[in-house]
């Protein structure tokens, strides 16, 4: 007998910026994604630019080297991708609604109305098929023209462009969308402030200041979209996302443990602010040991403790280990940190540490914190798949997410409220970090290259299959 509740909601998660094309189609302006060639995988990825780079992106048509922008072109093919989505049982659909398809500058006046109609059409599809679409507002996928003229989240007036977006996507589909989620990993905005946040380094004079108050200014936009839907359109359930950058104290020993506590609670606070409405101690003696300064109005306290979220969705890939003397440690990547490697755990080809585990004391550790239903938004393995006969025989992704729903249930049976669980990835698309399209997670394989040559043809991997079967069975068989 499952663990898992009879609504629970199976489904899987890609990006529009990772996956839809169609960037000169529809008034589709360019977002921050846009920008970024393909990056060679040794030199880290390709999260951020300089401003010669920006303008000398933004100015090229040629938009051959830019694989965002070409995607796996979901904007012409979604109509075939959701039947196959359907074909695996899926309950539910996370995607992104690309801000700059709906307002191609960020601050136009009017919303564009090609860009809406395609969102309609992708809804009605999934509604077709009994898909319940959940929907992201932003996900790295910022007008380029909103770090262009304004540096991006910096600056307080993007607040009321962002609310403008929210308020059209609620008024246009709040019939037929039940979940959203406001941000995307809201704490890349100070791993990654570019993408997270539309921030060129240059034109800050101290960036963890400027990125520290980009965070505020989303805290303060999330909360301002939640209290637009509760109030309007009450059906609605608004989310927070971040990643869930689990560690492990190295050791017993208790300078280790401090540590983890310390890093662990400021981990912590991209979630607590938009649950608890309000900074935690940790944040501001953090702040007041770096001089840091954040510019709030007199309205943002009572904003931000009046408008906290419905439930907590998270990323979760990966651990780390830290301890007191981490510098002299050897390193190991976990999404969008860098830590201590586990001399316990396995590496995927890119360096991230697999374990399964680590989802279990990940869901207990949040639901203990927050008491409010969590949603595991992105969960999966990025690995090379090699074409054999016209097939891909991924055993190696099937044991991963095996074992990573074999601890959710855990997490379950332990009295854990799981919303639901969105593979990420579900079909082959853009990695966000590098451009590249050799690292796949996909339960579809999509024929391209990093190059993008290919016939785009949609070929089932063994995954596929067996995904398959674990939502019929309603995670019974694994």
């Amino acid at each position: 007998m499952s663990g898992f509740p009879a609504d629970f909601l199976w489904g899987g998660a890609v990006a529009a910026n990772q996956v839809e094309g169609g960037v000169r189609e529809g008034g589709k302006g360019l977002s921050t994604a846009d920008i970024f060639p393909l990056s060679e995988r040794e030199k880290g990825g390709c999260f951020d630019r300089t401003w010669d780079q920006i303008l000398e992106a933004a100015e090229d048509r040629n938009d051959s080297g830019y694989p965002k922008r070409r995607g796996i072109d979901f904007y012409h093919r979604y109509r075939e991708d959701i039947a196959l989505f359907h074909e695996m049982g899926f309950k539910s659909f996370r995607f992104s609604m690309s801000w700059s398809r709906i307002f191609p500058n960020g601050d136009d006046e009017q919303p564009n109305a090609e860009g809406i109609k395609f969102y309609h059409d992708v809804v009605d599809e999934l509604k077709k098929y009994g898909i319940e679409p959940i929907v992201t507002l932003s996900h790295f996928e910022m007008p380029l023209n909103l770090t262009l003229k304004y540096n991006g989240w910096t600056d307080r007036r993007v607040i009321s462009f962002f609310e403008k977006f929210a308020a059209v996507l609620f008024e246009e589909f709040h019939n037929d969308i039940r979940y959203w989620i406001t941000f995307n990993e809201i704490d890349a905005t100070i791993h990654i402030p570019l993408t997270g946040a539309g921030i060129v380094k240059e034109h800050t004079e101290n960036l963890e200041q400027s990125c520290y108050q980009a965070l505020h200014h989303q805290f303060v936009a999330s909360a301002l979209v939640t209290k637009l839907a509760h109030e309007k359109y009450p059906e609605l359930k608004i989310g927070c996302m971040t990643t869930k950058n689990l560690k492990y104290p190295a050791t017993c020993k208790p300078e280790d443990c401090i540590q983890w506590l310390q890093e662990t609670e400021v981990d912590a606070f991209y979630t607590d602010v938009q649950v608890f409405g309000e900074y935690s101690y940790t944040v501001r003696k953090l702040w007041e040991r770096k001089q840091i300064e954040i510019q709030e109005e007199p309205e943002d306290a009572r904003i931000l403790k009046e408008n906290t979220v419905d439930f907590v969705s998270f990323s979760y890939y990966a651990s780390l280990v830290t301890s007191a003397e981490g510098a002299k440690k050897e390193k190991a990547s976990a999404n969008l940190l860098v830590g201590e490697k586990n001399p316990y755990l396995k590496q995927t080809p890119w360096g991230w540490q697999i374990d399964p585990v680590g989802l279990r004391f990940a869901l207990n550790q949040m639901y203990s914190r927050y008491k409010l239903p969590l949603f595991v938004a992105e969960n999966g393995l990025g690995t090379l798949d090699v074409l054999e006969d016209g097939r891909i025989h991924d055993s190696y992704r099937i044991e991963y997410i095996r074992e990573h729903i074999h601890q959710m249930e855990l997490a379950i049976e332990d009295g854990v409220l799981v919303l639901g669980y969105t593979y990420w990835g579900c079909i082959d698309c853009i990695s966000a970090s590098t451009s590249e399209m050799s690292k796949r997670y996909g339960f579809i394989y999509v024929d391209q290259d990093d190059q993008g040559n290919g016939t785009l043809k949609r070929i089932r991997k063994d995954s596929f299959n067996w995904y398959k079967n674990v939502i019929a069975s309603n995670g019974e068989i694994l």
